[in-house]
């Protein structure tokens, strides 16, 4: 959905998450930008100076040609050269102020950031093994590689934030940004659902813990013993995500494991192995590879105790009840019963609302729901409770939740009372791009800026002034 008759240039889609899909393929492009492709070579030349800051006609070229080889999603307005020339534009500008700014961004935050997006690509493309062969470059060969272009992001990213921060709108703003819009430009909504759960996790017998514990215990004494840990890690640690790469989880910062393992994890030599440690997924040990400042790499094993079919029938049967007494008692609603019983400590004290990871709202349209949970609200009416359903949590494990529907709309054209949140979110997206414009004018009156006459042509929004 968009409030905008005309599609906004690239750099204004970064205040409007109507189009987050476009949005989240930049930074597929901005990925690939930082690394070497197999494409016909570009007789290098500068095609723009902004301030201290230089473009390259193979920076504008690399990032066209990534643009043209993915798929745009459907609905989002294509870039042509001379749109993606003012987006770099904009960029060495901002980048050009956070020197003037000293603005500072630190190795361990790039980093932070570097797995992070990394991991993401990992998880779209399948595998590790499987980025490395897209690239043909190992993954610390693409680190490096990607190591300068994060750093120049955060820094644009820092500048960009500052400009638009004390922006606000007022209702009076947002009526007026809505009645602007012409009647037959005014959008459809798609239907969007709102689902809460209740989640009950089956409850660990003693006997099941122990026998885990033994297990590995077994196991970190033939690490003591002299077997390679991470060999062990590959035949026996239940943690999907490590066990491949021999346990192994690459560099991290403080905050990034829960509390148990990380007391233990940062207070490691390298080299050293430790205890046997009791977390939420089971019982690990752990092996310092290498500790670089405030970031450590460490391999560990996991061993999980098993949930037997009884533990999760008695789940089952908890819910059961729960269900019952919403159902049956007027004074307790869903919101109260998933404060009170769920296990789900990020939905329960918020009556049980499930978060929309790309929106960051209660919302979700119907290809956003993960299919099983889809199928299961698909039957349901608002207000209607479904049975317990089984479902997996984090680490693997089985658990059993109630899905509770509160909100299902139907496709309709947008309008203030059922959709004012999402008009103001444009509203201020529209007014936070006047500011960025004003922002814009002022530094490029005290800005060297030249632009190769080739490309004085460009009919560009932002950058007006100093190519007329």
């Amino acid at each position: 959905m968009t409030f905008m008759k005309k599609p906004c240039r690239p750099m204004i889609l970064k205040y409007l998450k109507d189009y987050k899909a476009f949005s989240l393929f930049l930074v597929l492009v901005l990925l690939c930008q930082a690394l070497t492709f197999a494409q016909p070579k570009v007789i290098d030349q500068v095609i723009a100076v902004v301030g201290g800051n230089i473009v390259l006609k193979s920076e504008l070229e690399n990032q066209l040609h990534q643009v043209k080889s993915q798929e745009i999603p459907n609905g989002s307005p294509e870039v042509d050269r001379c749109e993606l020339l003012e987006e770099i534009l904009f960029q060495k500008l901002l980048l050009n102020q956070a020197v003037l700014d000293s603005i500072v961004i630190s190795d361990s935050q790039v980093e932070s950031e570097m797995d992070r997006r990394l991991r993401y690509f990992i998880q779209q493309i399948g595998s590790e093994k499987k980025l490395e062969e897209y690239y043909g470059k190992s993954l610390s060969a693409i680190k490096e590689e990607f190591r300068k272009l994060i750093k120049d992001q955060l820094l644009v990213q820092q500048v960009q934030s500052s400009i638009t921060s004390k922006t606000t709108i007022t209702p009076s703003e947002v009526k007026a940004f809505f009645n602007r819009i012409p009647k037959d430009s005014i959008p459809l909504v798609s239907s969007e659902i709102e689902v809460a759960q209740i989640v009950a996790q089956p409850k660990i017998s003693e006997e099941a813990k122990a026998e885990a514990k033994e297990k590995i215990q077994a196991i970190r004494e033939r690490v003591i013993k002299g077997e390679k840990f991470s060999t062990l890690a590959v035949l026996y640690s239940e943690d999907p995500g490590s066990s491949k790469k021999g346990g192994e989880l690459g560099f991290v910062d403080r905050g990034s494991f829960v509390p148990e393992f990380e007391a233990v994890a940062f207070k490691l030599k390298e080299g050293a192995v430790s205890p046997v440690i009791e977390t939420q997924y089971g019982f690990h040990f752990m092996e310092l590879i290498e500790r670089r400042g405030e970031q450590i790499n460490i391999r560990h094993i996991l061993i999980a105790p098993k949930i037997s079919n009884e533990d999760l029938r008695i789940a089952r049967n908890f819910l059961d009840s729960i269900r019952t007494l919403i159902l049956n008692i007027d004074t307790l609603d869903f919101a109260e019963a998933a404060a009170l019983y769920s296990d789900d400590k990020e939905t329960k004290f918020n009556g049980g609302l499930l978060l929309n990871p790309q929106t960051g709202t209660t919302s979700f349209e119907a290809d956003q729901l993960e299919p099983s949970l889809f199928f299961t609200i698909d039957k349901l009416k608002i207000g209607e409770i479904s049975n317990p359903v089984l479902m997996q949590i984090p680490g693997g494990k089985q658990a059993y939740r109630l899905l509770y529907l509160k909100k299902r709309t139907e496709p309709h054209k947008a309008n203030l009372k059922e959709d004012y949140q999402k008009i103001q979110e444009a509203a201020l997206n529209e007014k936070k791009q006047q500011v960025v414009q004003v922002w814009i004018d002022k530094k490029l009156a005290n800005t060297y800026f030249k632009l190769n006459d080739e490309y004085k042509s460009c009919n560009f929004e932002s950058f007006k002034q100093k190519t007329q």
